[in-house]
């Protein structure tokens, strides 16, 4: 039981890690990035080519500031224009940008399954409560946590968070006060799409890395801001850590229908509350 709990909340917690990018542009920009697996998927290709020239520290720091600075080049070159355009335009283009990326990802370092191996630091495992996990896993939880609490101390008592609230609600009149709001938007892309690639890096050490592995994630990563409410952190928390519970305990109680879980969650919230559970707040 303690296991399958643990389990669930490694997997919710990576899921904010992932989720919190993806809501942040959405709640932003106004644009649902179906590419957002890929980046991820990127992230954690990148990361392993790092670590394989340096060591798994370099590549968690790396790897994201490189996506970072993707991210910014993607909100100046694509959902900037995206902005206002008909949803199918939008699924369109960022359809597109994950075929490309999976592409370049083939192509530079093929088809074949890849890992990271787990730092030296947090190979080990830890007694909890009688039962034996890794270290390696207890220290996602914790950058999870770490994640959600940032974000949200960032979002609620910084300035700049205020301006990105301010934003997400109205964008025309915030841009009437004084805030640049392209630069807004850049950084706030930027800091998603980072967040995307870190997610990448840190799974990378217990999942293996294959060109698949963005569809895998991107179709849960969907459930959770549209579960949580499109746009909404804190939502997306809740949701994240749900849906990893759910597929945790899924998997040993009801196995032959737990492929199906996640969008019977889904179907459920949306019937009871078509905004999700925290409405379209950042």
């Amino acid at each position: 039981m303690l296991i399958h709990l643990f389990n669930g909340l490694v997997h919710g917690t990576l899921l904010i890690v992932m989720c919190s990018g993806l809501a942040l542009i959405y709640g932003l920009r106004r644009v649902v990035n179906f590419a957002h697996g890929s980046l991820y998927m990127l992230g954690a290709y990148l990361g392993y080519s790092i670590a394989l020239h340096s060591n798994f520290w370099v590549a968690l720091l790396v790897a994201p500031a490189l996506m970072a600075l993707l991210g910014a080049l993607l909100d100046r070159w694509g959902f900037r224009l995206l902005q206002d355009r008909d949803p199918l335009s939008v699924v369109l283009v960022t359809f597109g940008l994950l075929l490309v990326i999976e592409d370049f990802v083939q192509t530079v370092w093929g088809k074949s399954n890849l890992s990271i191996a787990t730092p030296a630091a947090l190979a080990f495992p830890v007694d909890l409560l009688g039962t034996q996990v890794p270290a390696y896993r207890l220290a996602v939880i914790a950058l999870g946590a770490a994640v959600a609490l940032g974000l949200t101390l960032w979002l609620r008592f910084s300035r700049a968070g205020l301006y990105v609230r301010a934003a997400s609600t109205d964008p025309v009149t915030t841009a009437m006060q004084g805030v640049n709001t392209d630069a807004l938007s850049a950084f706030v892309v930027g800091l998603g799409t980072a967040l995307a690639g870190l997610a990448g890096v840190v799974a990378a050490p217990f999942l293996s890395l294959s060109p698949s592995m963005s569809s895998d994630v991107i179709i849960d990563s969907f459930i959770v801001v549209v579960v949580g409410g499109l746009g909404s952190l804190a939502g997306a928390f809740v949701a994240a850590m749900l849906l990893g519970l759910l597929q945790a305990f899924g998997a040993v109680w009801l196995p032959e229908a737990s492929v199906l879980l996640p969008f019977m969650l889904m179907v459920g919230v949306l019937l009871w509350k078509p905004e999700g559970f925290a409405g379209s707040r950042t």
